[in-house]
């Protein structure tokens, strides 16, 4: 068992693996020359402002007597710039956001293994082809560009990392950090002759990175005063930059400003996901280059009646995708164009170098052709589009080149893994014969129906070996030629030795009966498929399946038999006032309590120990277990989601309690036999698959991932460490994982099941759903769909993998008992 739990999980881990091969293979070519637009740049230097976390109505509507909360950035629309709204794409967080507008593209999936504060993919950014690029901000976004840049051109300037502290009284003081350092920066910049004559020299950039909006907003939400009267700090603090930086160049004209924001926030505090309010962020740019204000009389072509709100409908619009921002900043500073939106992947293709040498030759002139001035953009547009749109094809060939080969492999290897535990199961508990007499077995009046599989393929073992050997000798020679990928040797050879073993096993037999009992629950099974693979695109499936499985007592007759045996008494302890006490504590800006921080830490790291000192009968195992999760859930959350754990911990009783009484009613008088009948044996390990299903979507767990709420943590810490705050996302999400998984591991205990062949069915099932969501996995449309697509396919193979090593943890948990002196175990009262 050892050794297939081993091969098990190398499999696994592979097909995980191999979508980011397949679909989300980094589309960034390295060593090309960059290309600038031979015009004269009509900008020498570049102010960059990113309000990081500004919504874009926070700053365009006005206030309710009709003025603004930012005259300084009001008057810049309405008299010397060009305005519109920033559409960002999800994830909206900060750092996609930032390499969104600094370098030119979207982080692709295949960036998501590497750190928050590292490149995850060597990108080239407006910061690296300047001449000299200065940043103040956050310790977690400058330093990212300065690592990237080829040289030591970037500067930057951090303040220290706690300092970004969500319990902080004011969090605006880290933006006037920012501006404190930029004017104290210039000043000094006025005695000092060498870094006065860098600043005169041209393609020069000032990066602003502030990052108060978003810490008040995390804190108090964007409605809150903190958050509004922090976006009046920012429009001051940046009038007084813009005049000290107007005063040190002589007023000379050739300075371009672009003030913009990352991502945005949703009202209860929280960005990453595709509302609205996060994927809308205000675009204001002005200076050298750039179109001035420009009054309108018609209608605009804009229906989400922002004009009206915000009172901006006499003036021109011009929305841009995020993505776009970086070529327009290059080209009015006239510094090559970030070579990161070539999309291919095969460097050794010729098409590559010329049509990139098109796309970043044409990019900048052509794109955002109206928020450039005139006199800067060049004639025969429709000519270069077409230009760009053909070589954009063709590098989306090459890029995909190899896609519909490498997904047939992986497909074969998916087929024969799940051929082979199906043998497995069906060579250790089903019928088999060699010579069936399938008139007899027919006449038998319990069955429904007989399933027959036939062993079609008879190969001497020596041949056989022989034939895999020539096939992984052609594979290997084919991929040699091709000068594959180390990757992609092990797509193509894996299905050989499964298949194999496939092919091997299956001559142990030639027919196999399957018997399906006539019971009213032997469907059961079957209808479950549908609502655990549907539910994943509508949630309300989940509430549908718990009503039919409501309904199963009283079909199988074992409403008459039950007895309500368990009752869950929902948690009043210290835990559920610690919460509140926390945010009370936070709101009155007094931070976080110490006692509240100690009590947290010490019931996490509790949490899994306390169970052990528990009785190992089953009833008080359990509810110590679920009691002790519970207490911890409890105080990573912020609202009505602290229901769910005590309601499916009730609702596990309940199954435990069904799956005894179901095994009593079918008079099964050996638990040990184990005979393929869609009664118990089956439905267990249907129910453990939809129960994980709910356990992962019951509280909202995919948003709670990509639509991160500081606000889960406060109870722990409140300084922001993306590591920490993430572990301990994750093990909220866990912990309804553990109680389901503890549940079948009692159900297995309490019924003497076979453990390994429960779990070998589960695995089955877990391995269909994922080919199913292998087919759907896509990398065009919104980045949502591309998210969603990945998301499925990654839970499912996610949850095979995790159930293998989480069956080792729930087994500990409910069967050992930490003692001082020798006792026996027990499991039953």
């Amino acid at each position: 068992m050892i050794t297939f739990f081993v091969i098990g999980l190398t499999v696994h881990v592979v097909f995980f693996i191999s979508i980011f091969d397949i679909y989300f293979t980094s589309p960034l070519v390295h060593g090309m020359t960059p290309h600038s637009t031979p015009l004269e740049p009509p900008a020498s230097r570049l102010v960059l402002v990113v309000a990081d976390g500004l919504r874009a109505d926070s700053l365009f509507t006005p206030l309710p007597n009709g003025s603004s909360r930012t005259p300084y950035l009001r008057g810049i629309i309405e008299d010397k710039g060009t305005w519109g709204v920033s559409h960002t794409r999800v994830p909206t967080e900060s750092r996609p956001g930032h390499v969104a507008l600094i370098a030119g593209f979207y982080e692709d999936v295949s960036a998501v293994a590497k750190g928050w504060k590292e490149n995850p993919v060597e990108f080239d950014s407006v910061f690296n082809e300047s001449r000299h690029t200065w940043c103040w901000g956050s310790p977690d976004i400058l330093p990212m560009f300065a690592k990237g840049a080829s040289g030591d051109h970037v500067y930057t300037h951090t303040y220290p990392a706690v300092e970004e502290d969500f319990a902080s009284t004011d969090a605006s003081k880290l933006d006037s950090w920012v501006f404190t350092q930029v004017k104290s920066f210039f000043k000094s910049a006025q005695s000092n002759s060498t870094l006065k004559a860098s600043l005169w020299e041209d393609k020069n950039v000032f990066f602003l990175h502030l990052l108060g909006i978003d810490t008040n907003g995390h804190a108090h939400r964007p409605m809150s005063q903190e958050y509004l009267d922090n976006i009046g700090l920012v429009d001051a603090g940046l009038a007084e930059v813009v005049s000290i930086i107007e005063d040190f160049f002589d007023n000379d004209g050739k300075t371009a400003y672009v003030f913009t924001s990352d991502h945005g926030m949703t009202n209860w505090g929280s960005h990453g996901a595709g509302h609205p309010s996060e994927t809308l962020t205000p675009l204001v740019a002005w200076g050298a280059g750039v179109q001035k204000a420009k009054g309108v009389t018609e209608p605009q072509p804009y229906n989400d009646g922002f004009l009206q709100d915000w009172k901006l409908e006499h003036l021109r619009r011009v929305d841009v995708s995020q993505a776009d921002i970086a070529p327009l900043m290059a080209s009015l500073i006239g510094v090559p164009i970030p070579v990161n939106s070539v999309v291919s992947q095969r460097q050794n293709q010729p098409f590559n170098g010329k049509c990139s040498i098109i796309f970043q030759a044409f990019v900048t002139c052509f794109q955002q052709v109206r928020f450039l001035s005139p006199c800067f953009v060049s004639c025969q547009i429709s000519l270069c589009q077409s230009l760009i749109s053909h070589s954009l094809e063709g590098l989306v060939y090459y890029h995909t080149y190899d896609r519909f080969f490498l997904g047939c492999s992986v497909v074969l290897g998916f087929v024969g893994w799940t051929s082979y535990v199906v043998l497995v199961i069906l060579k250790t508990h089903a019928s088999l014969n060699r010579h069936p007499n399938l008139t007899k077995q027919s006449a038998q009046p319990e069955c429904l129906v007989k399933l027959v599989f036939f062993s079609c393929v008879q190969i001497p073992g020596r041949n056989l070996a022989r034939l895999c050997t020539c096939v992984a000798v052609v594979i290997t020679v084919f991929l040699l030629i091709q000068r594959s990928p180390i990757t992609y040797y092990i797509y193509c050879l894996l299905p050989v030795p499964v298949w194999y073993s496939v092919l091997k096993d299956a001559q142990n037999f030639t027919c196999v009966s399957l018997t399906v009992r006539n019971k009213p629950g032997s469907c059961m099974a079957v209808y479950f498929c549908c609502p655990q693979v549907v539910s994943f695109f509508h949630r309300a499936m989940l509430t549908v399946g718990l009503a039919v499985l409501s309904l199963w007592p009283f079909l199988s007759g074992l409403f008459g038999k039950a007895k309500v045996i368990y009752r869950l008494m929902l948690l009043v302890a210290v835990c559920a006032y610690v919460p509140s006490l926390t945010h009370s504590s936070l709101q009155q800006k007094r931070g976080l309590p110490l006692l509240n921080q100690i009590i947290s830490w010490s019931t996490l790291a509790s949490s899994i120990f306390v169970p052990l000192l528990s009785s190992t009968r089953l009833f008080h195992r359990l509810l110590s277990i679920f009691l002790s999760l519970t207490s911890t859930y409890l105080l990573l959350s912020t609202g009505s989601e602290a229901l769910f754990p005590p309601v499916l911990s009730w609702l596990m009783f309940v199954w435990i309690n069904i799956e005894q009484e179901a095994l009593l009613a079918q008079g099964m008088s050996s638990r040990q036999e184990f005979i393929l009948t869609f009664g118990i044996t089956l439905t267990s390990p249907f129910l453990q698959v939809f129960f994980i299903i709910t356990a992962f979507f019951g509280t909202g767990n995919i948003a709670s991932i990509n639509s991160f709420d500081p606000a889960s943590v406060y109870c722990f810490l409140t300084v922001f460490n993306p590591f920490i705050m993430g572990g301990l996302m994750m093990w909220k999400v866990i912990i309804p994982f553990i109680i389901v998984m503890c549940t079948f591991e009692t159900i297995q205990v309490a019924t003497q099941l076979s453990s390994r062949s429960l779990f070998l069915i589960v695995l089955v099932i877990s391995d269909l759903m994922a080919l199913h969501f292998f087919f759907m996995v896509q990398d065009y449309g919104s980045w949502l769909d591309i998210g969603t697509s990945i998301s499925h396919y990654v839970i499912v193979m996610s949850m095979t993998i995790f159930l293998m090593l989480l069956s080792v943890v729930t087994h500990v948990l409910t069967s050992q008992r930490l003692v001082l002196w020798r006792q026996r175990k027990m499991h039953f009262p």
